[in-house]
């Protein structure tokens, strides 16, 4: 064992010795590529110009309009300001006459009767349920116009305001 331990502190004695030294050759790469390249300036051991790093930059440019997360190309200039020109208020026209009436509130349920007793128009509310044939009032203020396979045509009493209801309901 002790022959086996003076065996390393040997080799290891002999690996200290015989390895060069820093300053007699260079074994970096960036210290080969610095005895290689021309010489513009002062170098260090590492290959590193120092007064390049000292120099003067150039100032950046002060277009303060890019904006380098947009893609896209500068937006067109405003148009020139148009002359406006004076505002002139119009009073507005009021209709002339009554108003028009309200529109019918009643639904078209669907239609029954037989060919015997003609076609009867069923018609809702949302209170009650309303019947009536073709000329005939409804509650006492409609008048079944016409009476169509998919629409009713219902007006007021006194002939204004006539409306067409879909069976659909509206």
């Amino acid at each position: 064992m002790g022959a086996i331990a003076a065996l390393i502190v040997g080799v290891a004695g002999y690996r200290m010795h015989s390895s060069p030294s820093a300053d007699q050759a260079p074994t970096s790469i960036s210290a080969a590529a610095a005895r290689t390249s021309p010489s513009t300036g002062k170098r260090d051991a590492n290959g590193v110009d120092l007064e390049a790093l000292h120099a003067a930059r150039p100032e950046p440019t002060t277009d303060t309009t890019r904006n380098p997360f947009r893609f896209k190309p500068k937006p067109a200039p405003p148009p020139p300001p148009q002359q406006t020109r004076p505002v002139v208020q119009q009073t507005p026209v009021q209709p002339m006459g009554p108003p028009p009436p309200p529109p019918i509130a009643l639904k078209f349920i669907g239609i029954s009767g037989s060919a015997k007793t003609g076609q009867v128009a069923v018609l809702s509310d949302g209170r009650a349920v309303y019947y009536g044939r073709e000329g005939e009032s409804i509650e006492g203020r409609y008048k079944i116009v016409r009476i169509g396979v998919e629409s009713i045509d219902l007006a007021y009493l006194d002939g204004r305001g006539r409306q067409t209801i879909r069976l659909t309901g509206q």
